[in-house]
C-alpha cells in the first residue's frame, strides 16, 4: 500500500521525470487491480484492458495522464485507426480509457475527465468526417453578408480549412502570428510546440477583410488589450465552444451533417491534400502530429473512399 501510495503521489504532484513511464504504468496496474476487486469484473475482461492500458502506456511515452487532454486522447484513439486495429477492439479501448480516467478521478489524481467527451466507436466508424470539395466549398460560402460579424466568420472558417489547425490552435492564434506576405502563420500546438503553416489566397483575402472591416469592433467592445486573432462578440478571445457553434450553424446552412465539427474541417484538410499526391510527411509536418500513425488514418480514409468509388462505378467490380 505504501508503495500504491507513492506513485499515486508522485502523479498528483507531477513528480514523475524520474519514473516515468514507470509511474504511468503503475498506475494502470492499480487500475487492473480495481477493476478486478472493486469492479468484479471477468478475468478475461480484465486481461483485455490490460492489453488496451499497455498500448495507453506505451503511447503515452512517459506524459502523466493528468495532463492529457481531449485531443490528445482523440489523436490515440487515431493512432489505434492506423494501426488496424478491429472496431471491437477499438471500442473496447475507448471504454477502457474512458473508466480508467474515472478511476483517476476517484484517486483523486485528476479532476476533469476529458475521457468524457471520446467519440464511441460508432462515432469513429463514420471518423473523420470528411467533406467532399463540394461540401467544404458550399460550406464556406454558407456565410453571407447579411450575418453580423461575417467577415469574423468567413476567415475563421476559411482559416480552418486552408491550414488545418485544431480548433484550439486557430482560438490562441493571434494577429503578431500572421505573415500574410509570406503566406504562412505561426500555429501554437500542443506542449506549446509552434510550427510554421502555410496558408492560402483565399484565407489571406478573407482575414485581411476582416482585419480591416470588422475586428477593431469587436476589439473596441473590451477595455483590455486582446492579441487573439478571432474575437467574440464582447470583444474577448473565441473559445472553442463559441467556434464550435458557429461551425455547426453554417454547417446547418449549407445542408451539411449535423454530425460536423471543427475537427471535420482539419480531417478534409489532410485527406484533401493526400488525394492531391501530397506527401505523408508533409502534412504530418503540417497537421502537427508527433507520430506518422495519427496521420496515417487520412490515407485510410482515402483508400476507403477509392474503393467505394470502384465498388460502385466499375462495371467488374
Amino acid at each position: 500500500m505504501a508503495k500504491r501510495l507513492t506513485k499515486l503521489q508522485q502523479l498528483k504532484s507531477g513528480q514523475t521525470e524520474s519514473v516515468a513511464p514507470s509511474a504511468g504504468q503503475a498506475v494502470c496496474d492499480e487500475f487492473l487491480v480495481y477493476l478486478k476487486r472493486e469492479c468484479h469484473l471477468a478475468d478475461n475482461t480484465v486481461a483485455a484492458y490490460g492489453r488496451d492500458m499497455k498500448r495507453f502506456v506505451n503511447w503515452m511515452h512517459g506524459r502523466r495522464p493528468a495532463d492529457l487532454t481531449i485531443t490528445e486522447l482523440s489523436d490515440f484513439v487515431a493512432s489505434l485507426h492506423g494501426e488496424g486495429l478491429a472496431p471491437a477492439s477499438i471500442s473496447r479501448a475507448i471504454v477502457a480509457i474512458r473508466t480508467f480516467f474515472k478511476y483517476l478521478q476517484l484517486e483523486g489524481i485528476t479532476v476533469d475527465n476529458p475521457a468524457e467527451l471520446l467519440a464511441t466507436q460508432k462515432a469513429w466508424q463514420r471518423m473523420p468526417g470528411v467533406l467532399s470539395p463540394n461540401e467544404v466549398e458550399a460550406f464556406l460560402s454558407a456565410v453571407k453578408k447579411s450575418d453580423s460579424f461575417w467577415q469574423r466568420d468567413r476567415a475563421l472558417l476559411e482559416v480552418l480549412y486552408a491550414t488545418g489547425c485544431r480548433a484550439s490552435e486557430v482560438c490562441t492564434l493571434r494577429v503578431r502570428d500572421l505573415t500574410l506576405d509570406e503566406k504562412t502563420l505561426r500555429c501554437h500546438g500542443k506542449g506549446d510546440k509552434q510550427r510554421m503553416v502555410p496558408i492560402g489566397g483565399r484565407a489571406i483575402r478573407a482575414i485581411q477583410l476582416y482585419l480591416e472591416e470588422s475586428r477593431h469592433i469587436l476589439a473596441d467592445r473590451n477595455p483590455g488589450q486582446i492579441d487573439e486573432l478571432f474575437l467574440s462578440r464582447g470583444g474577448k478571445a473565441l473559445d472553442r465552444i463559441q467556434l464550435w457553434r458557429l461551425v455547426k450553424r453554417y454547417a446547418k446552412r449549407a445542408g451539411i451533417s449535423d454530425e460536423i465539427s471543427p475537427h471535420s474541417l482539419r480531417h478534409s484538410f489532410a485527406t484533401h491534400l493526400l488525394a492531391g499526391g501530397a506527401d505523408l510527411r508533409q502534412v504530418q509536418e503540417m497537421l502537427g502530429h508527433a507520430s506518422i500513425q495519427t496521420t496515417q488514418i487520412y490515407t485510410h480514409v482515402e483508400h476507403s473512399r477509392l474503393q467505394r468509388v470502384h465498388r460502385d462505378f466499375h462495371p467488374r467490380a
